[in-house]
């Protein structure tokens, strides 16, 4: 089979592997019918995360088709269609049953990490993939659920619910602003009014990712390279600040961003994949009693996500801007790393039909 295969820092190559087999009783093979690609993929190939080792089959998203099933898996079956999540979960250690399958005990790839595909394991970036715990880490597909909304649910719809408005603690009638329109913001944007957010503020540097974030459901949006940025947002919540502050992109200055407009009381919530240290100040923040969260998707909303989809009340499809086939997938690459160029959000790639 073909798949998309790491080669060290900025290189990638779509090359001839072996197909996945069977390891363990409840493991099954998946076809791979549609993938996007990951914030966390362009991480990789910068060398920024040194656990993926060169040969490792990128991608942690996708939706197939079941080809195979191991001999402990009863649930699911040959012909069924499934969103693979980029969180495998073995369902019974002591995370798992708490809801924290992020940091799953189980002894596939390595204990503690829920994340082992495209990091510990082969990814989905391919014609076809090995999923271990199989029963708990994939979703089946409802008719009327098309491979592009679905694949929105292998991680960044979660990402942003679970992170962003949970973790949040997003509640009827706040003000929510959201650091960073991008893919991961957007989510989190169109996830707020879930419950029940009065105002939703998009924060950016584009104009035309805010002009995007209005169409996913920000009432408002201020341009952060403006000079009166944080005076915008404070009027928009009476000056007091804001409920919850989402920080959406992973850089220092817009995490800070984030603590200067929580007001007192209020909730920062990290989305943002940090590669460099961030500056806490806790010499002013401390006395604000704000809580701030950060972590991994858990991805134990799915099922809920994937119902709200199939009543046709998130428009996962929106996410979808460029379409490739797997043939064409380093292009897509390329068009996704340059975004701000581009104008990409997710990038849908499709086996060729």
């Amino acid at each position: 089979m073909k798949a998309l295969v790491y080669g060290g820092p900025g290189k990638m190559t779509w090359q001839d592997v072996p197909d996945p087999e069977i390891i363990h009783p409840a493991d099954i093979i998946v076809q791979v019918d549609t993938i996007t690609i990951c914030g966390t993929d362009l991480h990789i190939l910068k060398g920024d995360v040194q656990a993926v080792q060169p040969g490792r089959i990128l991608g942690p998203e996708g939706v197939g088709t079941i080809t195979e099933v191991g001999s402990s898996v009863s649930t699911l079956a040959v012909g069924d269609r499934v969103i693979i999540s980029c969180i495998t979960s073995c369902g019974h250690c002591s995370n798992c049953r708490t809801g924290l399958s992020s940091h799953c005990l189980g002894e596939e790839a390595q204990s503690g990490i829920g994340w082992v595909f495209g990091h510990f394991i082969d990814g989905t970036q391919a014609e076809s993939v090995r999923v271990p715990y199989a029963e708990n880490s994939v979703h089946k597909l409802p008719a009327g659920v098309s491979d592009e909304q679905a694949v929105m649910l292998s991680d960044i719809l979660p990402t942003g619910f679970e992170i962003g408005v949970q973790y949040g603690r997003v509640k009827p009638g706040d003000v929510v602003a959201v650091i960073g329109a991008g893919p991961v913001g957007l989510a989190a944007i169109m996830t707020a009014g879930l419950y029940g957010a009065a105002t939703i503020i998009a924060i950016d540097l584009d104009e035309k990712r805010l002009d995007q974030a209005k169409a996913f459901g920000a009432t408002d949006a201020v341009v952060s390279g403006w000079a009166n940025w944080k005076d915008q947002v404070l009027a928009l919540s009476d000056g007091t600040g804001v409920d919850v502050a989402i920080e959406a992109v992973g850089i220092p200055q817009t995490f800070s961003m984030a603590t200067e407009l929580v007001r007192p009381g209020g909730n920062v919530a990290n989305i943002g994949v940090h590669g460099k240290p961030v500056e806490l100040h806790l010499e002013t923040l401390w006395i604000q009693n704000i809580n701030i969260s950060m972590g991994l998707v858990n991805a134990d909303t799915t099922p809920l996500l994937l119902k709200l989809v199939a009543q046709k009340k998130i428009p996962a499809e929106k996410f979808a801007t460029h379409h490739f086939n797997f043939d064409d997938i380093l292009g897509a690459y390329d068009t996704f790393a340059r975004a701000g160029e581009t104008k990409a959000l997710k990038i849908v790639i499709s086996r060729q039909r």
